[in-house]
Protein backbone atom coordinates (compact mmCIF):
# COMPACT_ATOMS: atom_id res chain seq x y z
CA UNK A 1 0.00 0.00 0.00
CA UNK A 2 1.34 3.41 -0.96
CA UNK A 3 1.83 6.06 1.69
CA UNK A 4 1.41 9.79 1.24
CA UNK A 5 3.58 11.01 -1.60
CA UNK A 6 5.97 13.79 -0.82
CA UNK A 7 6.32 16.77 -3.12
CA UNK A 8 9.73 18.39 -3.07
CA UNK A 9 11.34 20.63 -5.70
CA UNK A 10 14.47 19.51 -7.49
CA UNK A 11 17.20 22.04 -8.21
CA UNK A 12 19.16 21.81 -11.46
CA UNK A 13 22.30 23.95 -11.72
CA UNK A 14 24.78 24.23 -14.56
CA UNK A 15 28.41 23.30 -13.81
CA UNK A 16 30.76 23.03 -16.80
CA UNK A 17 33.57 21.12 -15.11
CA UNK A 18 35.15 20.09 -11.78
CA UNK A 19 37.20 23.21 -11.20
CA UNK A 20 36.81 24.33 -7.59
CA UNK A 21 35.53 27.80 -8.42
CA UNK A 22 32.80 26.41 -10.67
CA UNK A 23 31.81 23.76 -8.14
CA UNK A 24 31.72 26.30 -5.31
CA UNK A 25 29.47 28.58 -7.36
CA UNK A 26 27.20 25.66 -8.26
CA UNK A 27 26.82 24.53 -4.64
CA UNK A 28 26.01 28.08 -3.53
CA UNK A 29 23.16 28.11 -6.05
CA UNK A 30 21.99 24.62 -5.08
CA UNK A 31 21.71 25.34 -1.37
CA UNK A 32 20.31 28.82 -1.89
CA UNK A 33 17.47 27.42 -3.97
CA UNK A 34 16.89 24.56 -1.56
CA UNK A 35 16.49 26.91 1.39
CA UNK A 36 20.00 26.78 2.83
CA UNK A 37 22.26 24.09 4.25
CA UNK A 38 20.53 24.54 7.61
CA UNK A 39 17.37 23.06 6.15
CA UNK A 40 19.10 19.67 6.13
CA UNK A 41 21.78 19.88 8.82
CA UNK A 42 21.75 21.39 12.31
CA UNK A 43 24.80 22.60 14.23
CA UNK A 44 26.50 19.63 15.87
CA UNK A 45 24.81 16.99 13.71
CA UNK A 46 26.81 13.93 12.78
CA UNK A 47 26.61 13.70 9.00
CA UNK A 48 27.42 10.63 6.93
CA UNK A 49 28.00 11.23 3.22
CA UNK A 50 27.47 8.23 0.93
CA UNK A 51 29.29 8.60 -2.38
CA UNK A 52 29.21 6.29 -5.38
CA UNK A 53 32.59 4.57 -5.30
CA UNK A 54 32.02 1.35 -7.20
CA UNK A 55 34.58 -1.33 -6.25
CA UNK A 56 37.23 -1.98 -7.35
CA UNK A 57 38.25 1.71 -7.17
CA UNK A 58 39.00 3.66 -10.31
CA UNK A 59 40.29 7.15 -11.18
CA UNK A 60 37.66 9.90 -11.41
CA UNK A 61 38.16 10.62 -15.11
CA UNK A 62 36.52 7.29 -15.96
CA UNK A 63 33.20 8.63 -14.58
CA UNK A 64 32.62 5.51 -12.49
CA UNK A 65 32.81 7.24 -9.10
CA UNK A 66 31.29 10.41 -7.75
CA UNK A 67 34.04 12.89 -8.58
CA UNK A 68 36.12 13.65 -5.46
CA UNK A 69 36.14 17.42 -6.13
CA UNK A 70 32.35 17.32 -6.43
CA UNK A 71 32.09 15.48 -3.10
CA UNK A 72 34.48 17.98 -1.52
CA UNK A 73 32.36 20.93 -2.68
CA UNK A 74 29.25 19.45 -1.04
CA UNK A 75 31.15 18.63 2.15
CA UNK A 76 32.58 22.16 2.37
CA UNK A 77 29.01 23.49 2.38
CA UNK A 78 28.05 21.05 5.14
CA UNK A 79 31.11 22.04 7.20
CA UNK A 80 29.70 25.57 7.42
CA UNK A 81 27.10 24.14 9.79
CA UNK A 82 28.67 21.13 11.53
CA UNK A 83 32.23 19.78 11.91
CA UNK A 84 31.15 16.15 12.36
CA UNK A 85 31.28 14.71 8.85
CA UNK A 86 32.40 11.36 7.49
CA UNK A 87 32.50 10.17 3.89
CA UNK A 88 32.20 6.45 3.44
CA UNK A 89 32.01 3.50 1.06
CA UNK A 90 32.86 -0.18 0.91
CA UNK A 91 36.16 -0.06 -0.96
CA UNK A 92 36.99 -3.75 -1.55
CA UNK A 93 40.50 -2.85 -2.64
CA UNK A 94 42.57 -6.03 -2.09
CA UNK A 95 45.14 -4.19 0.00
CA UNK A 96 45.30 -0.97 -2.03
CA UNK A 97 44.23 2.43 -0.70
CA UNK A 98 41.05 2.80 -2.72
CA UNK A 99 40.57 6.41 -1.64
CA UNK A 100 43.98 7.20 -3.12
CA UNK A 101 43.15 5.50 -6.43
CA UNK A 102 39.93 7.51 -6.82
CA UNK A 103 41.48 10.81 -5.76
CA UNK A 104 39.50 11.12 -2.52
CA UNK A 105 42.56 10.94 -0.28
CA UNK A 106 44.11 13.93 -2.01
CA UNK A 107 40.86 15.90 -2.37
CA UNK A 108 40.07 15.70 1.35
CA UNK A 109 43.62 15.90 2.69
CA UNK A 110 43.19 19.40 4.18
CA UNK A 111 39.62 19.03 5.46
CA UNK A 112 38.60 17.81 8.96
CA UNK A 113 36.63 14.96 7.43
CA UNK A 114 36.96 11.22 8.04
CA UNK A 115 37.13 8.89 5.04
CA UNK A 116 35.58 5.61 6.14
CA UNK A 117 35.96 2.13 4.67
CA UNK A 118 32.58 0.83 5.84
CA UNK A 119 33.65 -2.71 6.89
CA UNK A 120 36.11 -1.20 9.36
CA UNK A 121 33.19 0.33 11.29
CA UNK A 122 31.11 -2.78 10.85
CA UNK A 123 27.45 -3.45 10.14
CA UNK A 124 24.35 -3.92 12.27
CA UNK A 125 21.45 -6.26 11.76
CA UNK A 126 18.28 -4.20 11.42
CA UNK A 127 14.60 -4.83 10.83
CA UNK A 128 13.54 -4.00 7.28
CA UNK A 129 9.79 -4.47 6.85
CA UNK A 130 9.85 -4.21 3.07
CA UNK A 131 8.29 -6.01 0.15
CA UNK A 132 11.26 -8.39 -0.23
CA UNK A 133 13.45 -7.94 2.86
CA UNK A 134 12.35 -8.35 6.44
CA UNK A 135 15.80 -7.71 7.83
CA UNK A 136 19.23 -6.80 6.52
CA UNK A 137 22.60 -5.35 7.60
CA UNK A 138 23.39 -1.65 7.32
CA UNK A 139 26.72 0.12 7.83
CA UNK A 140 27.11 1.52 11.35
CA UNK A 141 28.58 4.70 9.92
CA UNK A 142 25.17 5.48 8.42
CA UNK A 143 23.08 4.18 11.31
CA UNK A 144 24.98 6.24 13.89
CA UNK A 145 24.70 9.46 11.88
CA UNK A 146 22.04 12.08 12.55
CA UNK A 147 21.85 12.90 8.84
CA UNK A 148 22.65 10.88 5.72
CA UNK A 149 23.59 12.82 2.58
CA UNK A 150 23.51 10.92 -0.70
CA UNK A 151 25.95 11.76 -3.55
CA UNK A 152 25.22 9.48 -6.52
CA UNK A 153 26.74 9.64 -9.98
CA UNK A 154 24.50 10.00 -13.04
CA UNK A 155 25.07 6.72 -14.89
CA UNK A 156 23.32 4.10 -16.92
CA UNK A 157 23.10 0.60 -15.50
CA UNK A 158 23.10 -2.59 -17.53
CA UNK A 159 20.67 -4.32 -15.18
CA UNK A 160 18.39 -1.56 -13.87
CA UNK A 161 18.79 0.86 -16.85
CA UNK A 162 19.74 3.78 -14.59
CA UNK A 163 21.56 4.10 -11.31
CA UNK A 164 21.10 7.17 -9.13
CA UNK A 165 20.04 8.23 -5.67
CA UNK A 166 17.83 5.24 -4.84
CA UNK A 167 20.28 2.56 -5.94
CA UNK A 168 23.34 4.30 -4.46
CA UNK A 169 22.22 3.25 -0.97
CA UNK A 170 22.66 -0.42 -1.89
CA UNK A 171 26.32 0.22 -1.10
CA UNK A 172 25.46 0.53 2.60
CA UNK A 173 25.09 -3.23 3.00
CA UNK A 174 28.07 -5.65 3.14
CA UNK A 175 29.58 -6.60 -0.22
CA UNK A 176 29.05 -10.30 0.41
CA UNK A 177 25.38 -9.70 1.13
CA UNK A 178 25.03 -7.63 -2.03
CA UNK A 179 26.37 -10.54 -4.05
CA UNK A 180 24.09 -12.97 -2.22
CA UNK A 181 21.01 -10.85 -2.88
CA UNK A 182 21.78 -10.86 -6.61
CA UNK A 183 21.79 -14.66 -6.52
CA UNK A 184 18.68 -14.98 -4.36
CA UNK A 185 16.64 -12.45 -6.32
CA UNK A 186 17.67 -12.77 -9.99
CA UNK A 187 14.42 -11.40 -11.43
CA UNK A 188 14.76 -7.71 -12.19
CA UNK A 189 11.45 -6.61 -10.68
CA UNK A 190 12.06 -8.45 -7.43
CA UNK A 191 15.62 -7.22 -7.16
CA UNK A 192 14.50 -3.63 -7.69
CA UNK A 193 11.86 -4.04 -4.98
CA UNK A 194 14.73 -5.07 -2.72
CA UNK A 195 16.66 -1.93 -3.66
CA UNK A 196 13.63 0.17 -2.78
CA UNK A 197 13.34 -1.68 0.56
CA UNK A 198 16.84 -0.48 1.44
CA UNK A 199 16.12 3.04 0.27
CA UNK A 200 12.96 3.13 2.42
CA UNK A 201 15.03 2.05 5.40
CA UNK A 202 17.73 4.72 5.04
CA UNK A 203 15.87 7.69 3.43
CA UNK A 204 18.66 10.28 3.06
CA UNK A 205 17.87 13.87 4.01
CA UNK A 206 19.52 15.25 0.89
CA UNK A 207 20.59 13.88 -2.49
CA UNK A 208 23.05 15.81 -4.67
CA UNK A 209 23.80 14.05 -7.97
CA UNK A 210 27.04 14.46 -9.88
CA UNK A 211 25.82 14.91 -13.44
CA UNK A 212 28.71 17.06 -14.62
CA UNK A 213 30.33 14.15 -16.43
CA UNK A 214 27.90 11.24 -16.56
CA UNK A 215 28.26 7.73 -17.95
CA UNK A 216 26.36 6.44 -20.97
CA UNK A 217 26.27 3.04 -22.63
CA UNK A 218 27.08 -0.11 -20.70
CA UNK A 219 27.19 1.44 -17.21
CA UNK A 220 27.73 1.54 -14.31
CA UNK A 221 31.41 0.79 -14.98
CA UNK A 222 31.86 -0.24 -18.60
CA UNK A 223 30.28 2.73 -20.33
CA UNK A 224 31.75 5.96 -21.64
CA UNK A 225 32.03 9.37 -19.95
CA UNK A 226 29.54 11.88 -21.31
CA UNK A 227 29.58 15.58 -20.52
CA UNK A 228 26.19 16.75 -19.23
CA UNK A 229 27.23 19.73 -17.10
CA UNK A 230 24.56 19.50 -14.42
CA UNK A 231 24.16 19.23 -10.66
CA UNK A 232 20.77 17.81 -9.66
CA UNK A 233 19.72 18.09 -6.01
CA UNK A 234 16.75 17.75 -3.68
CA UNK A 235 15.34 16.22 -0.53
CA UNK A 236 13.51 13.55 -2.55
CA UNK A 237 15.96 11.12 -4.16
CA UNK A 238 13.18 9.61 -6.27
CA UNK A 239 12.43 13.03 -7.77
CA UNK A 240 16.16 13.69 -8.29
CA UNK A 241 16.47 10.40 -10.19
CA UNK A 242 13.41 11.23 -12.28
CA UNK A 243 14.72 14.67 -13.25
CA UNK A 244 18.16 13.24 -14.07
CA UNK A 245 16.49 10.67 -16.33
CA UNK A 246 14.54 13.38 -18.13
CA UNK A 247 17.79 15.27 -18.63
CA UNK A 248 19.33 12.39 -20.59
CA UNK A 249 16.19 11.24 -22.36
CA UNK A 250 15.20 8.25 -20.22
CA UNK A 251 11.46 8.03 -19.38
CA UNK A 252 11.59 8.13 -15.56
CA UNK A 253 8.98 5.42 -15.00
CA UNK A 254 10.90 3.03 -17.28
CA UNK A 255 13.43 2.82 -14.43
CA UNK A 256 12.07 0.14 -12.07
CA UNK A 257 13.47 1.64 -8.86
CA UNK A 258 11.89 5.02 -9.66
CA UNK A 259 8.50 3.53 -10.52
CA UNK A 260 8.42 1.19 -7.54
CA UNK A 261 9.52 3.88 -5.09
CA UNK A 262 6.79 6.22 -6.33
CA UNK A 263 4.20 3.45 -6.12
CA UNK A 264 5.14 2.98 -2.46
CA UNK A 265 4.81 6.68 -1.69
CA UNK A 266 8.53 7.12 -1.09
CA UNK A 267 8.90 10.01 -3.52
CA UNK A 268 7.53 11.65 -6.62
CA UNK A 269 8.66 10.92 -10.15
CA UNK A 270 5.91 12.76 -12.02
CA UNK A 271 5.01 16.44 -11.87
CA UNK A 272 8.13 17.39 -9.94
CA UNK A 273 8.82 21.12 -9.70
CA UNK A 274 12.21 21.87 -11.27
CA UNK A 275 14.01 24.98 -10.04
CA UNK A 276 17.01 26.61 -11.70
CA UNK A 277 18.20 25.73 -15.18
CA UNK A 278 15.79 24.90 -17.96
CA UNK A 279 16.05 21.15 -18.62
CA UNK A 280 15.75 21.74 -22.34
CA UNK A 281 18.91 23.84 -22.33
CA UNK A 282 20.92 21.10 -20.61
CA UNK A 283 19.33 18.00 -22.12
CA UNK A 284 21.74 15.53 -23.70
CA UNK A 285 20.61 14.28 -27.10
CA UNK A 286 21.31 10.71 -28.21
CA UNK A 287 22.40 9.63 -24.74
CA UNK A 288 23.32 5.98 -25.25
CA UNK A 289 21.47 3.44 -23.12
CA UNK A 290 22.78 0.03 -22.07
CA UNK A 291 21.77 -3.13 -23.94
CA UNK A 292 18.60 -4.06 -22.03
CA UNK A 293 15.83 -6.56 -22.57
CA UNK A 294 12.62 -5.07 -24.02
CA UNK A 295 10.37 -6.10 -21.15
CA UNK A 296 7.21 -4.92 -22.87
CA UNK A 297 7.52 -7.71 -25.41
CA UNK A 298 8.00 -10.28 -22.66
CA UNK A 299 4.85 -9.07 -20.90
CA UNK A 300 2.80 -9.79 -24.03
CA UNK A 301 3.87 -13.44 -24.13
CA UNK A 302 2.10 -16.37 -22.41
CA UNK A 303 3.58 -17.22 -19.03
CA UNK A 304 4.94 -20.67 -20.12
CA UNK A 305 7.25 -19.04 -22.67
CA UNK A 306 7.99 -15.74 -20.95
CA UNK A 307 10.91 -17.19 -18.99
CA UNK A 308 12.52 -18.54 -22.16
CA UNK A 309 11.94 -15.22 -23.94
CA UNK A 310 13.49 -13.29 -21.06
CA UNK A 311 16.66 -15.37 -21.32
CA UNK A 312 16.83 -14.80 -25.07
CA UNK A 313 16.17 -11.08 -24.90
CA UNK A 314 18.43 -10.26 -21.98
CA UNK A 315 22.03 -9.21 -22.69
CA UNK A 316 24.64 -11.73 -21.62
CA UNK A 317 28.23 -11.19 -20.45
CA UNK A 318 30.96 -12.33 -22.81
CA UNK A 319 34.66 -12.45 -21.91
CA UNK A 320 37.10 -10.78 -24.33
CA UNK A 321 40.28 -12.82 -23.68
CA UNK A 322 42.65 -10.29 -25.27
CA UNK A 323 41.64 -7.68 -22.70
CA UNK A 324 41.41 -10.00 -19.68
CA UNK A 325 44.32 -9.74 -17.23
CA UNK A 326 43.12 -12.52 -14.93
CA UNK A 327 42.61 -10.25 -11.93
CA UNK A 328 39.68 -12.29 -10.61
CA UNK A 329 37.41 -9.34 -9.84
CA UNK A 330 34.58 -10.97 -11.80
CA UNK A 331 35.03 -14.23 -9.88
CA UNK A 332 34.78 -12.41 -6.56
CA UNK A 333 31.65 -10.53 -7.68
CA UNK A 334 29.73 -13.45 -9.21
CA UNK A 335 26.87 -14.62 -6.92
CA UNK A 336 26.42 -18.07 -8.54
CA UNK A 337 29.96 -19.23 -9.25
CA UNK A 338 29.44 -18.90 -13.00
CA UNK A 339 32.58 -16.78 -13.34
CA UNK A 340 35.93 -18.46 -12.94
CA UNK A 341 39.53 -18.41 -14.17
CA UNK A 342 41.00 -20.89 -16.59
CA UNK A 343 44.47 -20.56 -18.01
CA UNK A 344 44.80 -17.13 -16.43
CA UNK A 345 41.70 -15.81 -18.20
CA UNK A 346 38.14 -15.29 -17.02
CA UNK A 347 35.40 -17.59 -18.19
CA UNK A 348 31.64 -17.51 -17.61
CA UNK A 349 29.62 -20.71 -17.49
CA UNK A 350 26.44 -19.95 -19.41
CA UNK A 351 24.31 -22.51 -17.58
CA UNK A 352 24.98 -20.93 -14.18
CA UNK A 353 24.90 -17.28 -15.27
CA UNK A 354 21.82 -15.36 -14.09
CA UNK A 355 22.78 -12.22 -16.06
CA UNK A 356 22.94 -9.99 -12.99
CA UNK A 357 25.85 -8.11 -14.65
CA UNK A 358 27.96 -8.18 -11.47
CA UNK A 359 30.98 -9.42 -13.43
CA UNK A 360 30.62 -6.64 -15.98
CA UNK A 361 30.26 -4.09 -13.17
CA UNK A 362 33.42 -5.34 -11.44
CA UNK A 363 35.71 -5.46 -14.48
CA UNK A 364 37.99 -2.43 -14.91
CA UNK A 365 39.71 -3.65 -18.10
CA UNK A 366 36.77 -3.72 -20.51
CA UNK A 367 37.20 -7.49 -20.73
CA UNK A 368 33.54 -8.37 -20.22
CA UNK A 369 31.24 -7.21 -22.96
CA UNK A 370 27.46 -7.32 -22.91
CA UNK A 371 26.00 -9.04 -25.94
CA UNK A 372 22.33 -8.68 -26.71
CA UNK A 373 20.17 -11.80 -26.61
CA UNK A 374 19.64 -13.85 -29.76
CA UNK A 375 16.13 -12.57 -30.42
CA UNK A 376 17.29 -8.96 -30.22
CA UNK A 377 20.18 -9.67 -32.59
CA UNK A 378 17.80 -11.41 -35.02
CA UNK A 379 15.33 -8.52 -34.89
CA UNK A 380 18.13 -6.02 -35.52
CA UNK A 381 19.41 -8.04 -38.48
CA UNK A 382 15.94 -8.21 -39.99
CA UNK A 383 15.50 -4.47 -39.44
CA UNK A 384 18.81 -3.67 -41.17
CA UNK A 385 17.93 -5.97 -44.08
CA UNK A 386 14.53 -4.32 -44.49
CA UNK A 387 15.95 -0.79 -44.37
CA UNK A 388 18.53 -1.62 -47.03
CA UNK A 389 15.89 -2.62 -49.59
Amino acid sequence: MSGVRVSSPVVVVRAPDYQDRNLSRAMEQVFSRLGGVERFVRPGDRVFVKVNHLPPPSPPERAIVTHPRFARAVVEALLSVTPHISVGVDLRTSGRDGFAVSGYRDAFRDLPVELVHLPERGYERVSCPGEVLQETYIARAALEADVVVNLPKLKTHSLTLFTGGVKNLYGLIPSGLRIRYHGQHPRLEEFCRLLVDIYALVRPALTVMDGIVAMEGAGPAGGRPREVGAVIAGADAVAVDAVACRLVGIPPLSVPTTRLAQDRGLGTAEGTEVVGEDLGALSSKDFELPPAAPARLVNLLPRPVSGWATRQLAPRPLVLPKRCVGCGACVEACPTGAAGLKGGKARIEAGRCIRCMCCHEACRYGAIELRRGRLVELAQSLGRARSSR
